[in-house]
């Protein structure tokens, strides 16, 4: 059967999205307002969003870049340190200041630096998380110099993960941009309380497509893509519709001269085409009945949220979208993703840019 011209579903939301600040959250916020309904916005700003009053001005920061029209609800987190005060997180929690807290290992990401080492710093934190159901969302990756880069998210799993949920049994945890088979099984070897995002783009590279004809920096995460196995894991999981897994684009904004430089930037922008990433692969894996519960039901149901009131329709065209431009910013041109295959969906009113 062929695939529909148009599907309309529950509008989604993004369950992991980095905005930054000043222009650049005000250039690349509204095509994730285009899309998306709600969006949890990570907190590894160059000043952390470290406690509740940060929460409240980032969020005041957010709502004022909202294009003029627009329903759009930023859902905060806050980052969580070895100094980070229980009560502190309580009240964010209870007077609906933020709605999880993000565990960043120091050093494995982007602006990581002021994240965890020792986890058992951080126990008071989680004493408190697993008794207001406030979720803690994990980047899964250690930074043990030891430990090869591929590997970093399946051996995170064994070594702090599983202690973490033997530890705390009512913890509700969320494993951040799961990247490997390992993760996928964990997630569904835990009974209750568990869930994971999963980003357009690691449904449609492997780990090959950052060494292709050369180095290729906007292909460039971390997590990194992985083996062609693990991104078939992924497709399985997102697509299956198992309520465990929703959808997170992790979208994450670098100008280009960040990007493309000695030391390169870590993430992948992919707000203006991130449905139409995710409908295709649907597509492709014969899911489009089941797109929806991955994209706008699941992750509200794991939120113990509402779902969105609103409708989004997607197209289908015969011909494939233009190669993705770039976008320009105060400190240069910021690419954006490129699926290296062709897309035929886009949201209502056509590609962005015809």
């Amino acid at each position: 059967m062929p695939p529909p011209e148009t599907l309309t579903i529950t509008q989604p939301d993004d369950w992991h999205l980095h905005l930054r600040d000043g222009e650049m959250l005000r250039r690349v916020l509204p095509w994730t307002c285009r899309q998306f309904g709600r969006a949890i916005v990570m907190p590894n700003l160059a000043n952390p969003v470290v406690a509740s009053a940060d929460a409240v001005r980032y969020r005041n920061e957010i709502l004022d870049a909202i294009p003029r029209g627009v329903d759009f609800q930023p859902l905060m987190t806050l980052y969580l340190t070895e100094n980070t005060d229980p009560d502190d997180v309580r009240t964010a929690f209870e007077e609906h200041i933020a709605v999880a807290v993000k565990l960043y290992p120091a050093g494995a990401t982007t602006l990581s630096d002021a994240g965890v080492r020792d986890l058992g710093k951080i126990y008071p934190v989680l004493e408190v998380l697993a008794e207001t159901g406030m979720p803690l969302l994990v980047h899964g990756e250690v930074v043990d110099p030891d430990v090869d880069i591929f590997d970093r998210e399946a051996v995170f799993i064994d070594r702090k993960l599983i202690p973490i949920r033997e530890r705390f049994p009512e913890l509700r945890i969320v494993l951040e941009h799961v990247t490997t088979r390992d993760g996928i099984a964990w997630v569904r070897d835990c009974e209750r309380h568990t869930a994971a995002t999963i980003t357009p783009h690691h449904l449609v590279i492997n780990r090959n497509a950052m060494f292709k004809g050369g180095l290729r920096p906007h292909y460039y995460c971390l997590p990194v893509a992985k083996r062609e196995a693990h991104r078939l894991a992924l497709r399985e999981a997102a697509t299956s519709g198992d309520p465990r897994f929703f959808l997170g684009t992790d979208s994450a904004p670098h100008p280009d001269s960040a990007k493309e430089s000695a030391c390169g930037c870590a993430g992948i922008f992919n707000a203006p085409n991130a449905m139409a990433v995710v409908a295709q692969v649907f597509e492709e894996e014969k899911a489009l009945d089941r797109l929806e519960k991955f994209t706008s039901l699941n992750g509200p149901a794991f939120y113990r949220l509402p779902v969105n009131a609103a409708r989004l329709t997607l197209q289908r065209h015969e011909t494939p979208a233009p190669p993705p431009g770039k976008i320009d910013t105060a400190k240069g041109s910021l690419t954006v993703f490129d699926p290296g295959a062709p897309l035929y969906w886009s949201i209502e009113g056509g590609f962005p840019g015809r």
